[in-house]
């Protein structure tokens, strides 16, 4: 089955959860360096073990991702050396452009949702939602 979660999809989905709580925990403890950091490490090991190691390194290295690879790497550079805020900043950007093919399929995760499905097809949140593009980014 194509969507079958093996135990250690299931470790990586907890850890990416994981990374999101400690993030925001850092930006509501005004951008502590330390949960910071150990917010991104969650994530990323999450992301490996979700995708797997190979997809992974594909995804960072491939040619078309290049700016977003480059942007999440600085910006963890920038926490990494006391500057969180720039650092944090460059990681969201770095994530919309690296994850910014996947949007159809999370559009289309977003429906399933109950409550969210139901909001998500209203005139005034449809265009927000499907303008969403990556490419003004970099």
């Amino acid at each position: 089955m194509a969507y079958e979660l093996t135990e250690q999809k299931r470790v990586g989905l907890g850890l990416i959860g994981f990374g999101f709580f400690f993030t925001f925990l850092a930006v509501i403890l005004f951008f502590d360096r330390g949960l910071l950091a150990l917010g991104n490490i969650f994530w990323l090991i999450g992301v490996a073990l979700l995708l797997g190691w190979h997809s992974t390194w594909n995804l960072f290295t491939s040619r078309a991702n290049y700016k977003g690879s480059a942007s999440f790497l600085l910006g963890l550079f920038f926490i990494f050396v006391r500057w969180p805020i720039i650092g944090i900043l460059l990681e969201i950007c770095g994530c919309f452009v690296l994850f910014g093919g996947f949007w159809p399929s999370i559009k289309g995760f977003l429906y399933q949702i109950p409550v969210l499905g139901w909001i998500l097809p209203y005139p005034i949140v449809m265009p927000l939602v499907t303008k969403i593009n990556t490419k003004y980014f970099f």
